[in-house]
């Protein structure tokens, strides 16, 4: 039986490891998996070695106090997979553990897929080196991203981005009616954060935009979207604003929403994808800012401003993101649906770069992608489903 061994760091990759879990055993049955997981790998039947959320850390002041238990537990993943012995290791975003450990385990002998390419063409480009010496294949979201590895000498491909999966209408009215919120109410979802250390930053500020919103904006309605492990630290600090957590009530939130303010990242994408105007924003720790400030190589905060040909959402980062500012930005939105109108206009530019070729999901692109890398491997001549 055929072993994939999976190491996800983050919320966003349990998502993307528990779809490509499920397409590869569309494909091959019989493979097994195990590896570092969230729920939603477990609930497709991986049993994580240890806790995944105890690899979502981000930037130095949240990394440096628990460097020694991330240094054990690089450790333990290390020997668990040299000694499972799998026919390929997929590491899965959060680069800055599972490309170390990817490092350490591909030298003796394990073949390694990465499942999102580090955006090293935005920031420290340098780093594509170490990439090329850590990976065997890439396996990119971003339709621009094989050519720029490709020049390092990376098998890297475009499998499109799985965000496009999750884009299921939701039901507005439905939503309304739970929530007791008015067909007429100007609902604003808002989107702070998966990481501990982001919701320490963004709770404060976005709560002073909304409480501005709640004097300018008639018929203001605000709603936040949250994991379900932050859903009670979130109401503690925002106790007038239904949280919500299940994937069905994102949807219709999403479907309700006239505007929304979300911190960057891949929660950007998915409120364009529903078609809802927004405002992008995020604050980090003034020492990271300080150092990503020297390092960045790119304009643009949001993949939805990178990918349009004119960049359209509104960016607030760091010293711009503050309440004031964010409901300034904000209540245009919230008052004239016209406001939005180029915003639309990227929002499609954007759906049609991040779509797969073939007609396929990303999910499934990527299957095809880590199975190949295992037959390459193995000499296996036979088709994707297992049949000579």
């Amino acid at each position: 039986m055929t072993l994939v061994y999976l190491v996800a760091g983050e919320a966003s990759g349990d998502i993307l490891g528990a779809r490509l879990i499920a397409a590869l055993r569309a494909r091959r049955p019989d493979l097994r998996v195990a590896g570092i997981g969230g729920a939603r790998m477990q609930a497709e039947g991986l049993v994580s070695l240890f806790p995944m959320e105890e690899l979502s850390l981000m930037g130095l002041a949240e990394v440096l106090p628990s460097l020694a238990r991330l240094i054990r537990r690089m450790g333990e993943a290390e020997a668990d997979i040299l000694t499972q012995r799998p026919a390929a290791l997929v590491t899965i975003d959060a680069p800055s553990f599972t490309l170390r450990l990817a490092a350490r385990v591909r030298p003796k002998g394990v073949r390694v897929v990465h499942y999102v390419a580090p955006q090293v063409w935005a920031w420290r480009p340098w780093r594509v080196k170490r990439i090329a010496a850590s990976v065997d294949r890439l396996l990119c979201l971003l339709p621009f991203e094989p050519s720029f590895f490709a020049k390092a000498g990376i098998d890297a491909r475009f499998v499109g981005h799985p965000i496009l999966e999750g884009a299921v209408a939701g039901d507005a009215n439905a939503f309304r009616q739970r929530n007791g919120i008015a067909a007429d109410a100007k609902v604003l979802v808002v989107m702070p954060g998966s990481r501990g250390g982001e919701l320490n930053r963004h709770l404060p500020v976005f709560g002073a935009a909304i409480d501005r919103l709640r004097e300018a904006v008639p018929g203001f309605a605000p709603v936040a979207l949250a994991l379900p492990r932050h859903v009670a630290r979130i109401e503690a600090a925002w106790p007038r604003i239904p949280v919500l957590s299940a994937d069905g009530e994102k949807r219709d939130a999403l479907a309700a929403a006239t505007a929304a303010l979300v911190k960057s990242g891949t929660s950007s994408l998915e409120v364009a994808l529903a078609g809802v105007p927004q405002v992008v924003a995020y604050k980090v720790n003034p020492i990271t800012a300080a150092i990503v400030r020297r390092l960045v190589k790119v304009r643009h905060a949001s993949l939805v401003n990178i990918l349009a040909t004119t960049p359209a959402i509104p960016e607030l980062i760091q010293e711009a993101c503050t309440g004031e500012t964010l409901a300034a930005t904000l209540a245009p939105l919230l008052a004239d649906p016209a406001a939005a109108a180029a915003q639309h206009a990227a929002y499609a530019e954007a759906r049609a770069a991040l779509s797969p070729p073939g007609g396929q999901q990303p999910s499934e692109a990527a299957a095809d992608a880590v199975l190949a890398a295992i037959d390459e491997k193995t000499g296996f001549t036979g088709g994707l489903d297992g049949r000579a």
